[in-house]
């Protein structure tokens, strides 16, 4: 069975898959980063993780794979197939995608962001299959966003589209690792919520989950530190609603996963903010943790339908000529 390999690489876990040309996951298998060995025994890691996907492929789908996407996180030159910087994995200027092509018998290898991969996933096999405009947002350790557009994510001119969480919302707030103070993800993340509540309840092992339960228990203190959540990231996303006219808004991560506890009040939220904007459907998404395993294997074969067309045409062309 014609298939490709796809990888999620993140900073504690890989998750991988073999997927088909109609997006089924045809085999699936994990692995630990085990990132705190150093940067290059994780590249060795994610190769030979890489070369086992392709041997099972071989032995129990017919065929080897034909060809390979992997989702990093961290600055990624799409175009160049290079990981340009990824701090939590030790990575500088690391050349993936030639490394994965001779590693795996030089098949088409494409390299794609994280959370942009996970958006394509979610975008076309997801809740946002039927929208021609998207944003997609993990709320999670941090926010990053995928802007979706006709079936494709736009990186942007340096490949650094999408970072809603360092938007200003709470000008000379909070510090924050980019530089900046009051950006988005210090107050509407799911370790932001974490902190706050933290603080709250004096209790170090808090999470945002706890929260979010006392917010469904009725806890005042919950409450208070769950709305400031929600009116940072209401404003972060009207700015983008602004910016971008997104017809569909997917909302992913951690924090989704309180559901009607998170979804509810955001969508009141924005709804009191927009003014001269078309509001968006405000979506959970609905792929978990398989988004980005997808995602990688939609670049694959998104690579190897270009691969086989610019084949074809080079033929043909070389055909005319003679």
């Amino acid at each position: 069975m014609r298939h490709v390999i796809a990888l999620d690489v993140g900073g504690t876990g890989m998750k991988a898959a073999l997927v088909g040309a109609d997006g089924t996951l045809l085999h699936q298998a994990r692995r630990a980063t085990q990132r705190e060995r150093g940067g290059d025994a994780v590249v060795e890691t994610i190769l030979g993780f890489a070369a086992e996907l392709r041997a099972y492929g071989e032995e129990h789908l017919g065929e080897p794979a034909v060809a390979a996407g992997v989702a990093v996180p961290g600055v990624v030159d799409e175009e160049a197939g290079v990981v340009v910087f990824a701090a939590n994995l030790g990575w500088r200027n690391l050349p993936m995608r030639a490394l994965l092509t001779e590693r795996l018998g030089d098949i088409p290898v494409a390299l794609g962001h994280d959370v942009r991969t996970g958006g394509l996933g979610e975008g076309r096999l997801g809740a946002g299959k039927d929208a021609d405009r998207f944003l997609f947002m993990p709320l999670g350790t941090g926010i990053a966003g995928a802007i979706g557009i006709e079936g494709r994510i736009e990186p942007g001119a340096h490949g650094s589209a999408g970072e809603i969480g360092h938007v200003v919302v709470r000008p000379g707030g909070i510090d924050c690792g980019c530089g900046q103070r009051g950006c988005l993800e210090r107050y509407a993340s799911a370790s932001a919520v974490t902190l706050a509540w933290q603080a709250a309840t004096g209790d170090e092992k808090a999470t945002a989950a706890d929260c979010a339960a006392a917010v469904d228990a009725g806890d005042g203190r919950a409450v208070k530190v769950w709305q400031d959540a929600v009116d940072a990231l209401a404003d972060g996303l009207v700015m983008a609603l602004t910016l971008l006219d997104p017809r569909t808004l997917i909302i992913g991560g951690g924090l989704a996963e309180a559901g009607e506890t998170l979804f509810t009040p955001l969508r009141a939220a924005v709804a009191e903010r927009v003014t001269f904007q078309s509001p968006p459907t405000i979506v959970p998404a609905v792929l978990g943790d398989s988004a980005g395993c997808l995602g990688a294997g939609l670049l694959a074969w998104d690579l190897l339908d270009r691969v086989e067309l610019d084949h074809t045409a080079a033929t043909g062309s070389s055909e005319v000529t003679a």
